[in-house]
């Protein structure tokens, strides 16, 4: 953490591994899977073992001979029993289909975590190189004013110019100097927000790579249509793939509903022994445990068939509830198709705006700041005055400052519609 500089890519992982709210959703997934697990581990048969302590007073019945007898006693009886589901409608298939189905719906979800994640990260990376971009022009600005105050000083002391004309100069040099004092607090904010999103702590500041100067090459004006970055991004966007799979989950529900309806058939087998303080020799003698243990001891197996006949419409009633989850999931599923669609489609407008505003920007910028060094050469030599001068410099530090938005813009959204296309933007994994 104590590096010197940060790439985009350090920034990256470094907020995938240290970020809170990303774990959230991986304990789900975590979650998810051990559902999963266990519903495939619910067709194992079942195994109970149960064991009682059983104390009579007065008249009761003898549990051994079936007897009343009056008089205390008390028994002991152990049993095991195991069981298996024959059949259920195949509602245990189903759901070890859905959990499935929903466990990798979570995993695409934090996958897709990640990424919104990343962009943030991508953002508040940018908005620094704005923003420190924006502290350079302020003091290249700020230079300018300190030496036009110093030359107006040096006329004024010379008799070449009127004491008002220090104080415009004055005034324009201050005005400077808040700038850059408000640039460098709007870019401690944005270095602030960085270091919010990837959880760096123990530190109030940050240093990235600055690298302005690749954006422009690397945006050129090859022509992107929005139907081909739309069928790209629909084969692996995480988001539309989870939601695919809680659609054929809410499916797989619906069956499971269903199989509430058909009758179930399950097969049980036990053992079972007691001992019996009532069951005594031909001299009375109550017999001992072990030997008791082993006379007793009895097996059993059989077949249970469960028909429903009436449960007061609940199974229909949650076979309709599924189908609304299923037509619920299946509306969802189309409303992000459509909004993956719309949201392309206004990268791609976005691109082609950007690629004219790119090389307008660039030649406004070169215009500015040739009619600013005009003015400044007039200015030296009386022929305008501060107010003109102030104007030509703000319209060109204007000027500079909407390049280097275009030139950040375009660089995020290049990221992005690579992103949507598949191309390897960030290195999640």
């Amino acid at each position: 953490m104590a590096q010197d500089s940060w790439t985009l890519d350090e920034c990256v992982a470094f907020a995938l591994e240290h970020n809170l709210q990303l774990n959230d959703f991986k304990y789900t997934d975590q979650a998810n899977r051990e559902t999963y697990r266990q519903s495939v581990r619910n067709l194992l048969p079942s195994v109970n073992a149960s064991s009682s302590y059983l104390i009579n007073y007065g008249r009761a019945e003898d549990p051994n001979t079936g007897t009343f007898v009056n008089q205390d006693f008390y028994s002991n009886n152990y049993s095991l029993e195991s069981s298996i589901d024959l059949f259920q409608g195949f509602q245990k298939i189903n759901a070890i289909k859905a959990s499935k189905l929903l466990y990798k719906a979570t995993q695409e979800e934090v996958l897709q975590q990640k990424y919104l994640l990343a962009f943030r990260v991508m953002q508040a990376f940018y908005d620094i190189q704005f923003f420190e971009g924006l502290v350079e022009i302020s003091k290249e600005q700020l230079t300018v004013s300190q030496s036009n105050y110093n030359l107006v000083a040096k006329q004024v002391e010379l008799g070449l110019k009127a004491g008002a004309d220090l104080y415009e100069a004055e005034s324009l040099l201050l005005t400077d100097k808040l700038n850059v004092t408000q640039s460098n607090n709007q870019l401690a904010s944005a270095k602030l927000t960085l270091i919010q999103e990837m959880n760096l702590e123990n530190t109030s500041d940050i240093t990235i790579h600055k690298d302005l100067e690749e954006i422009v090459s690397e945006f050129n004006s090859q022509e992107i249509k929005s139907d081909s970055v739309y069928t790209e991004a629909r084969e692996f966007l995480p988001l539309i793939k989870a939601q695919e799979f809680r659609t054929k989950a809410a499916k797989k529900q619906v069956a499971i509903s269903r199989g509430r309806l058909y009758p179930s058939l399950s097969f049980f087998a036990g053992i079972g022994t007691g001992y019996f303080e009532t069951t005594r020799d031909t001299l009375g003698n109550t017999l001992p445990f072990r030997q008791q243990f082993r006379d007793n001891t009895s097996q059993y197996l059989g077949l249970n068939l469960n028909v429903p006949i009436s449960n007061g419409w609940s199974a229909r009633s949650r076979i309709k509830q599924s189908k609304i989850e299923k037509l619920r999931a299946e509306n969802n599923l189309k409303t992000q198709e459509q909004e993956l669609f719309q949201t392309i489609q206004q990268l791609v407008q976005e691109y082609n705006s950007l690629l004219v505003e790119l090389v307008q920007s660039n030649q406004k910028m070169e215009a500015q700041n040739l009619a600013f060094t005009i003015a400044q050469k007039r200015y030296e030599k009386g022929l305008i005055n501060a107010l003109e001068l102030f104007t030509a410099k703000n319209l060109y530090a204007s000027a500079q400052n909407e390049n280097l938005q275009v030139k950040l813009r375009s660089e995020i959204n290049k990221s992005t519609l690579d992103f949507y296309r598949g191309l390897p933007v960030f290195d999640i994994n």
